[in-house]
């Protein structure tokens, strides 16, 4: 029996001993006989023990793994490669998804109780791993149901591209089944939204299996909107009113933007499409009077701004107006290279699939009059 080294809890202690208990049972049942024991169902012969720490919150616990003279032997409680337990496992992948650097996480092992820290290789292996997942997730087919209401959003986060710190482009897109349930479809990382940026990013989605698109609500860059009427080909477009919002906003002074936002809201209010039509031509006018820029911004995306309504008002009011802002899925921090700003992403995306069903207005009415565009 191995005994518990210095700084190990009474939890530690009792841990180990239970595990080490454990591993000789199985080690027993791999051989078919006890120490010493003479018996002809033996399969091979006990051959010493060799050391293995076991990091826990409870500390460094160090087992003794029998050794054998044929073959091998790794207790099953003890995956191969791997010297920390799940919890552990999770705080490292999630730390470094955050982009902190590989000291920190090792300080931050420390801290949790694993007193011998982690290394730069362990961090890796770890999140080797966490890539794979994410890898599957991102390119797993879309076409066990039908969305036919896609989100776009992006936001732009500072990456380490050739030892320079550059802004990256993080695309999303989301999609909406017809019970209403919600599921992140896509996450991709480019240099800018351009159209070719962006019609790759949709392509990919087609290829996946993404079909039955009846309307796709996003920002207004020209580059997304070109790429949606070539590649989301008899999908309407409508023009998040949120981000509108926020064009709105700046051409305005910050004392008027609760009084235009509110006004501009009414729109989106009326009970059929007739209705919201006219509120729009009616809030322009009135709006004219004293910011005739956002007249002109209300008249020229008119058809962008009310292709919810030829949908069912039920979908269409829950859905059709506004796309969730993303700019907070980037946690403040160090700036990661490219496949780190990826992970960051899709590991917040991914976890939030199953979180609820369809969104209540999907997040954008949380957006602060006169807090700006982030």
């Amino acid at each position: 029996m191995t005994t518990p080294p210095h700084g190990v809890t009474a939890y530690g202690a009792l841990a180990q001993r239970i595990l080490q208990e454990l591993i000789e049972a199985e080690a027993t049942a791999r051989i078919g006989a006890e120490p010493g024991e003479r018996t002809d169902a033996r399969t091979t012969w006990r051959n010493g023990h060799r050391d293995k720490t076991l990091t826990t919150q409870a500390g460094d616990l160090e087992l003794a793994i029998p050794k054998v003279r044929t073959g091998s032997f790794l207790p099953s409680l003890l995956e191969r490669r791997r010297r920390i337990d799940q919890a552990l496992y999770a705080v490292i992948m999630e730390a470094y998804v955050l982009g902190v650097s590989t000291r920190s996480v090792d300080d931050l092992v420390k801290a949790l109780g694993a007193d011998t820290g982690i290394s730069k290789s362990e961090v890796s292996r770890i999140c080797a791993d966490l890539d794979e997942q994410l890898t599957a997730f991102r390119t797993r087919p879309l076409d066990h149901t039908r969305f036919p209401y896609v989100y776009l959003d992006a936001t732009y986060c500072k990456a380490r591209v050739n030892h320079q710190i550059v802004s990256r482009a993080v695309v999303v897109a989301t999609g909406i089944t017809e019970d209403g349930g919600r599921e992140v479809l896509g996450v991709m990382v480019g240099d800018s939204e351009t159209e070719v940026f962006w019609a790759e990013f949709l392509r990919s989605l087609r290829e996946r299996g993404l079909t039955g698109v009846r309307l796709v609500i996003g920002d207004h860059p020209s580059g997304l909107v070109k790429a949606i009427r070539k590649v989301m080909l008899g999908a309407a477009y409508q023009r998040c009113r949120v981000h509108f919002l926020k064009n709105a906003f700046a051409i305005i002074p910050k004392e008027a933007a609760e009084m235009v936002a509110a006004t501009i809201r009414t729109i989106f209010a009326q009970p059929a499409e007739a209705a919201v039509r006219a509120q729009l031509d009616t809030v322009a006018d009135m709006l004219g009077k004293q910011f005739p820029k956002v007249k002109a911004m209300l008249l020229e995306a008119k058809d962008d701004l009310t292709a919810f309504t030829a949908f069912p008002e039920r979908q269409s009011s829950r859905h059709g107006a506004q796309c969730r802002d993303r700019s907070r899925s980037v946690s403040p921090g160090r700036s990661p290279n490219p496949p780190c700003a990826s992970r960051r992403n899709g590991f917040s995306t991914k976890t939030a699939v199953n979180r609820s069903a369809a969104p209540r207005g999907w997040g954008c009415e949380r957006l602060a009059i006169g807090s700006g565009s982030r």
